[in-house]
């Protein structure tokens, strides 16, 4: 491949333009070949490959992927900054028996206007992701156990309206599980790890 650079066109627009120069050697000397090549549209679909391999198809969250990778740089922040951060996991109650009596159709809808009203409930700066199936992580990227506490409450607020499906009115609840960082964990792993246990001990009470 060759070297690229940012070029401008006639009107101003500025692309992405890969060079390639090849040596060709003659009798008389050597002689040396320039390509020239757009390649708008290749970092268009590197760009989709990227954004799929760490997005979820169906509720186009961050996925578990992308949110290691974002609780990796927070960590990271919050050492430097002697700040905490706190990670919530999410699993919904009930959603197999919805999945199972009305089929994945609905199941797949409730899990997009879920994701919807979770991301509404937090800040900018905050990660919600899916981790596969119903469960989901919340990443408060500056937060305590008051704090995290309260934004569990408002996700669990903002479910307890129905959802309305194709004409069909739908309840489904969740229990969230809360790690906090340094408190219960130095790395990300460990985090996951617990906050996983804290929801399993709030859906078997």
């Amino acid at each position: 491949s060759g070297m690229e650079f940012v070029a401008v066109r006639k009107g101003g627009d500025a692309f992405p333009m890969e060079i390639g120069v090849t040596e060709m050697r003659l009798d008389e000397g050597r002689y040396f070949i320039g390509v020239v090549r757009d390649i708008t549209e290749r970092r268009a679909q590197s760009a989709a490959l990227e954004y799929q391999a760490l997005h979820d198809s169906l509720t186009d969250l961050p996925n578990r992927s992308l949110l290691g990778d974002r609780l990796r740089q927070a960590v990271l922040r919050a050492q430097r900054n002697k700040d905490r951060i706190a990670l919530l996991v999410m699993d919904l109650d009930h959603f197999k028996e919805i999945n199972d009596t009305l089929g994945h159709h609905y199941g797949d809808l409730m899990l997009k206007q879920v994701a919807r009203r979770v991301r509404d409930a937090l800040r900018e700066s905050d990660t919600v992701a899916r981790l596969g199936g119903d469960e989901f992580a919340v990443l408060l990227a500056t937060s305590d156990k008051d704090h995290s506490s309260q934004v569990a409450e408002k996700i669990l607020r903002s479910l307890e309206r129905p959802i309305v499906i194709e004409g069909q009115s739908l309840h489904v609840g969740a229990s969230i599980g809360i790690a906090l960082y340094p408190d219960h964990g130095e790395d990300e792993m460990t985090l996951l790890r617990l906050a996983d246990v804290a929801m399993a001990r709030h859906e078997r009470a």
